[in-house]
């Protein structure tokens, strides 16, 4: 039976006498945006059919209730891959539990991937499903090589596959990207299969259920991508994001929106001369939740701007009440995109910084070239001001946008802040730091101090180090941390 996204199954399809027109069906109507619900006997051609662009499947469902309880489901999430939860479960779920309570406790960054094999209705009609299954029976080994030996791999149903990466897991996705890709040596001969990827990074105060879901949910979007055939999790979806923007209104007037500062380090010295302000979420149910998500239900809720405000106010308040041993700091605070563009902001932000108490002169503001091309003339003049009156000015995530010169040549700065991904990148191959230095020569040409964001090794530190990098900020030295935990970093380096 195939069951749309309103109403009763209008279709019976004997899946073994007519499979080629039951997933013919099932992409048709996939592409239309149903949210199809496939209930078959058959896990093999339950998988053909979630190839195919089906939300889910139930095997001899017990009732038209169970049924009615799918689709409601269904018709909520969308087109979603919910099938690895009911996967995981056991000795499985314990693993990935037990995985992610480790990479939190030794605060390392990690990410869960969900890789599935695509088109298995194809690959069966060239090929034979007994050969098929001899090449998926090499694939958990193959990933496994190409992750590294703190990595775990469990296959979850028939062709998915459950990869958990800590530290710098980008290099390892690419690995495994990589070895899937070559052929499967089988009998009859090499054998290729496609694949689909989700992603998702642990944000912080997230449980083992909901990165998986994540992973899923970014694994679906990879589905129905014309194109890459990897996608990474972003902000929970928009039924999530609706929830979350209710809550936010309670949130900001209620004392949920905290601030945590991650040092900045002088690569000359070692010692923490600055620190970036991060806002972080209190949330009663979900735990801590991120900048991302926190500004993705802003948005949901149009309260960016009043979002923005709070945060200011709370950062300066804290930071002009810090104790003693942090009075030598700089304070970078982010602006948004919404902030540029709000008329007489600069006498705004500046009345509020005098109003807390902490000096202009140890402040650096910080703006993101992310969306910002279409303000680039009123964020010179905002800028101007700003740094006119004493404060400092950084170009924050450098390298993610596609008008990176562009705001070199018409921004005042101070300093250029390096994104993860190029910091993380100079431990590739030659080109890829050949890009780095190329960026650094640049920014110290026109007399900018480089700050590397989200330093993760010693190699990293070390590479940059020699392209001339003057300073960084990363999990090498710390993540975020409250007031307490930076005074005691900073008297310890004293």
């Amino acid at each position: 039976m195939i069951y749309p996204d309103e109403g009763r199954a209008v279709d019976l399809i004997d899946a073994r006498g007519r499979a080629q027109a039951a997933l013919a069906e099932v992409r048709s109507r996939a592409r239309q945006g149903e949210a199809l619900l496939v209930l078959t006997d058959d896990a093999a051609i339950a998988d053909d059919f979630l190839d195919a662009g089906a939300f889910a499947f139930l095997a001899a469902p017990r009732d038209e209730a169970e049924i009615a309880v799918a689709l409601r489901y269904a018709r909520r999430a969308g087109m979603t891959e919910r099938r690895e939860l009911a996967d995981v479960d056991g000795d499985d779920a314990a693993r990935v539990q037990d995985w992610l309570a480790e990479q939190v406790a030794a605060k390392r960054p990690c990410a869960l991937i969900v890789v599935a094999l695509s088109r298995l209705d194809l690959v069966n009609a060239a090929h034979g499903r007994d050969r098929v299954d001899a090449a998926t029976a090499q694939i958990a080994g193959r990933i496994a090589d190409a992750a590294g030996p703190h990595a775990f791999v469990t296959r979850v149903g028939g062709a998915r596959f459950l990869v958990g990466l800590d530290g710098d897991w980008h290099p390892a996705l690419a690995a495994i990207g990589t070895a899937l890709a070559r052929p499967f040596d089988v009998d009859g001969g090499p054998m290729l299969l496609g694949n689909r990827v989700g992603v998702a990074k642990h944000e912080g105060g997230e449980d083992a259920d909901t990165l998986v879901r994540r992973a899923g949910d970014a694994l679906a979007q990879a589905r129905i991508s014309d194109g890459a055939t990897t996608r990474v999790a972003g902000p929970e979806d928009a039924g999530s994001l609706d929830d979350l923007a209710a809550d936010l209104h309670h949130a900001i007037t209620g004392g949920g929106i905290g601030i945590v500062f991650q040092p900045q380090v002088e690569i000359s010295s070692g010692c923490i001369v600055g620190v970036e302000a991060l806002a972080r979420w209190e949330h009663p149910r979900l735990g801590p939740l991120g900048a991302d998500t926190l500004f993705a239900a802003a948005d949901r809720a149009d309260l960016g701007i009043a979002l923005s405000d709070h945060i200011q106010q709370l950062t300066l308040a804290r930071a002009a009440r810090w104790p003693r041993v942090l009075d030598a700091l700089r304070l970078s605070l982010n602006l948004t995109a919404a902030d540029v563009a709000r008329a007489g902001f600069a006498r705004l932000f500046l009345d509020r910084v005098d109003a807390s108490g902490f000096p202009r002169g140890r402040l650096t503001v910080e703006i993101t070239e992310t969306g910002m091309i279409q303000e680039l003339d009123r964020a010179a003049a905002l800028l101007t001001e700003l740094r006119g009156a004493g404060c400092r000015i950084a170009i924050d995530d450098f390298g993610t946008g596609y008008s990176s010169l562009a705001y070199l040549k018409a921004l005042p700065l101070d300093y250029l802040k390096i994104d993860k991904a190029l910091a993380r990148d100079i431990t590739g191959n030659p080109r890829d730091r050949v890009v780095v230095r190329g960026v650094i020569e640049i920014a110290r040409a026109l007399g900018l101090a480089v700050i590397a964001e989200g330093v993760e090794t010693p190699q990293q530190l070390a590479l940059l180090a020699a392209e001339g990098c003057g300073w960084y900020q990363g999990f090498l030295r710390a993540g975020a941390l409250d007031e307490a935990a930076l005074a005691a970093m900073v008297e310890k380096e004293r």
